[in-house]
């Protein structure tokens, strides 16, 4: 279990005081997963040899097919990680999108009407103002424009 990731710790617990934990990598080469790694090709290694080479080099082989495990996990954790998705919503995804009005939206900057866009899939209800001498009435197609104050766009009629 210990091979496949499903430990849930990869660090050390020491006796000093010591910031282990802030690596630039998330992975630490002497951690008790990458021991256990280690020790499983080694010693399958050394079982599975033991009669049929030298000691002297069923030692180095075994060393080598230790580190290939260390090594191994290493690479499956790091093509796991490529699967990874940041679903985090950031405003400036919206600037030139097109949405569709929710709530009407007042005229010259007086209120804030809500907008629905559709980003990376998923519909958002944002708040919405708009420059223009007319309000924009529900169901009308906009187009957004800027953002204003962080989190409030301005949108303009198509």
């Amino acid at each position: 279990m210990t091979f496949f990731g499903s430990d849930a710790t990869d660090g050390l617990d020491a006796d000093f005081d010591g910031d282990l934990e802030s690596g630039d990598s998330t992975f630490q080469l002497f951690s008790f997963r990458n021991l256990i790694n280690f020790l499983l090709g080694f010693s399958w290694t050394g079982i599975s040899f033991y009669n049929s080479i030298n000691p002297m080099l069923l030692i180095f082989l075994s060393i080598a097919i230790g580190s290939l495990f260390v090594y191994m996990f290493f690479a499956i954790i790091r093509e796991l990680q490529k699967l990874a998705e940041d679903n985090s919503f950031d405003y400036v995804e919206t600037i030139n999108k097109s949405a569709d009005v929710y709530l009407t939206i007042p005229a010259n900057k007086t209120g804030k009407g809500k907008i629905l866009v559709s980003i990376r899939g998923s519909m958002r209800e944002l708040d919405a103002m708009t420059e223009n001498e007319n309000r924009i009435p529900s169901g009308a197609v906009v187009k957004i424009v800027r953002i204003l104050n962080e989190n409030i766009l301005l949108v303009e009629t198509l």
